[in-house]
C-alpha cells in the first residue's frame, strides 16, 4: 500500500483532459485568427472539421497502449473512451461534410447533390470523402448489435481501415489551404500534433512490441493441464527481470506456428512476475484458447505487454478483498503472492469446487498469509446471491474499509459493483478491469 495525495488514476485522468483542453483552447484560437471563410455556412463546418482532426488524433492517444496511461487508467476504460470518442467523431464527421456541402451548394446556386459530385471531382474533397465512408463503414460494424455477431477477426480487419482514413485525414488536411497553411503558427501545431499522435501510435503499437520480443525472446517452457479445460502456459525468455510486469496485469498472447498470427487473446498473469518465468492460464472458451494445451514445449511466444491497471499500484487501505469469478481467480491468485500483510479475504465464485481454478494455490497462499478465504459455490438464479450488499456485508463486515478488487464474468462484476456502490465503498477503493481486444 502506498499513500498518495492523489490516486494514480485521478492524476492520469487530470493529465489526459487537461491535454485534450489544451488541445481544443489552441484550435479555437486558431479558428478565430484565421477569420470566416466563404459564407457562414463554410465557416461553421470549418469549425467542425478542425475539432474532429483533434478528435482523430485524441482517438489515436486511447488507443497507442502508452504504459504510463494504461498502467493508471487501465486498457479497458481507455477502450470504453474510446468508443465513445469514435461515434463523437462520426458525427462530427457527418455535420461537417453536410455542411460543407451546403455551403458551396448556396455559394454556386446548385443543388447539394450535384454541388456533392461537383466537389468529389477536387482531389482535397474526394479525400475527406473517402476518409468518412471508412468512418461511417466501422462505426456501423462497431455498433453492438452488429459487433455481437461478427468474429473478432473480421471486426479487427474492418477496423484497422481507420487507420486508412488517418492517412486520407491527413493528406486532406494537409491540402486544406484554410487549415495548415492558414498561418506559421497553424502550420508548426498541427504538424507537431499529427507527429506526435502518429508516434505515440507507432511506438506503443508498434515499435514496443518488437523490441520487447527480441530482446526476451519468449518461448513456451511447459504446458500444465489444471483441469479438462483449464492449462497454464509457462513462459521463459531472456532478462525476464527486466520485463515491468506486476501481479494482476495482463498480456496480449500469440503463439507463431500454433495459430494464425491474427488469433491473439489477452490472457491475465496467474502468478506474480518472478524475474525467470510468466505463466498464463486460459479456460477453453474458444478455438484459440482450447488449442492451448496443444502447444509444443521450446515453441516460441509473441508477447505483448503487460497491460493493464488492476495492480497494487491502487491500494489505498491496508486491508483488501478479492473477488474472483471463475478463471476470473487468475489476476488475483497473483496478487495474493504479491500480498505480504494477512489481512486479505478472498471471495472465489464457482459452480462447484471442482470447477474451482486454482483453488488449492489459493487456498496455500490465503493460508500463509493468515487471511481467509470463501469459497461460494452453486448456480446463479438458484436462490444464492453471495453479492448481494447484505450478503457482502456479512461476509465481510469491514468491506468498507478495504481495497476491493473484482475480476469475473460481466454478469458477476456489474453485480459485485453495484453492491459496493450500495454499501458506499468509496470508488478509490475499488478496482476492476473488464478487458478485451474488441
Amino acid at each position: 500500500m502506498r499513500q498518495r495525495a492523489i490516486p494514480p488514476v485521478v492524476a492520469a485522468r487530470w493529465a489526459l483532459w487537461t491535454f485534450v483542453i489544451a488541445n481544443l483552447a489552441i484550435v479555437e484560437v486558431l479558428f478565430l485568427a484565421a477569420g470566416t471563410g466563404q459564407n457562414g455556412v463554410l465557416t461553421v463546418a470549418k469549425f467542425f472539421g478542425l475539432h474532429a482532426a483533434v478528435l482523430m488524433l485524441f482517438q489515436l492517444l486511447l488507443v497507442a497502449r502508452l504504459p504510463w496511461l494504461d498502467r493508471r487508467i487501465g486498457m479497458d476504460r481507455l477502450t470504453v473512451w474510446h468508443r465513445w470518442v469514435g461515434f463523437t467523431l462520426l458525427w462530427t464527421i457527418l455535420t461537417h461534410a453536410a455542411l460543407v456541402v451546403l455551403g458551396f451548394a448556396r455559394l454556386s446556386g446548385d443543388s447539394m447533390t450535384k454541388t456533392f459530385f461537383s466537389l468529389a471531382g477536387v482531389p482535397a474533397s474526394l479525400l475527406g470523402m473517402g476518409a468518412a465512408a471508412i468512418v461511417v463503414v466501422v462505426a456501423a460494424v462497431s455498433a453492438r448489435y452488429v459487433r455481437r455477431r461478427l468474429r473478432y477477426e473480421t471486426w479487427q480487419g474492418l477496423h484497422l481501415l481507420l487507420y486508412v482514413a488517418l492517412g486520407l485525414s491527413f493528406v486532406h488536411q494537409l491540402q486544406e489551404t484554410t487549415t495548415f497553411s492558414s498561418s506559421a503558427p497553424a502550420k508548426a501545431y498541427w504538424w507537431a500534433l499529427w507527429l506526435f499522435a502518429f508516434g505515440a501510435l507507432v511506438a506503443g503499437r508498434i515499435v514496443m512490441p518488437l523490441w520487447r520480443n527480441a530482446y526476451h525472446r519468449f518461448e513456451v517452457a511447459a504446458v500444465v493441464p489444471e483441469s479438462d479445460d483449464v492449462v497454464s502456459v509457462h513462459v521463459t525468455g531472456r532478462h525476464l527481470d527486466r520485463l515491468p510486469a506486476r501481479a494482476g496485469q495482463f498480456c496480449i498472447w500469440r503463439f507463431p506456428g500454433h495459430n494464425h498470427w491474427f488469433q491473439a487473446n489477452p490472457f491475465s498473469l496467474s502468478a506474480a512476475p518472478d524475474g525467470r518465468t510468466l505463466r498464463l492460464t486460459a479456460k477453453a472458451v474458444g478455438s484459440t484458447s482450447a488449442g492451448l494445451r496443444h502447444i509444443p514445449v521450446g515453441s516460441r511466444a509473441f508477447v505483448e505487454g503487460p497491460y493493464g491497471a488492476f495492480t497494487s499500484l491502487h491500494r489505498t487501505r491496508p486491508g483488501a478483498l478479492l473477488i474472483a469469478g471463475g478463471v476470473g481467480i487468475t489476476p488475483v491468485r497473483a496478487l495474493l503472492e504479491e500480498e505480504s500483510a494477512g489481512d486479505v479475504v478472498v471471495l472465489y465464485r464457482a459452480r462447484s469446487e471442482s470447477d474451482a481454478v486454482l483453488v488449492d494455490e489459493v487456498r496455500t497462499l490465503v493460508a500463509d498469509r493468515g487471511g481467509t478465504l470463501h469459497l461460494l459455490t452453486g448456480r446463479t438464479g438458484e436462490g444464492n446471491s453471495p453479492f448481494e450488499p447484505d450478503s457482502l456485508r456479512a461476509l465481510v463486515p469491514d468491506v468498507t474499509e478495504r481495497d476491493v478488487y473484482v475480476c469475473g464474468p460481466p454478469a458477476m462484476t456489474s453485480a459485485v459493483l453495484g453492491a459496493l456502490r450500495s454499501l458506499e465503498v468509496p470508488d478509490r477503493q475499488v478496482h476492476a478491469e473488464r478487458f478485451g481486444l474488441a
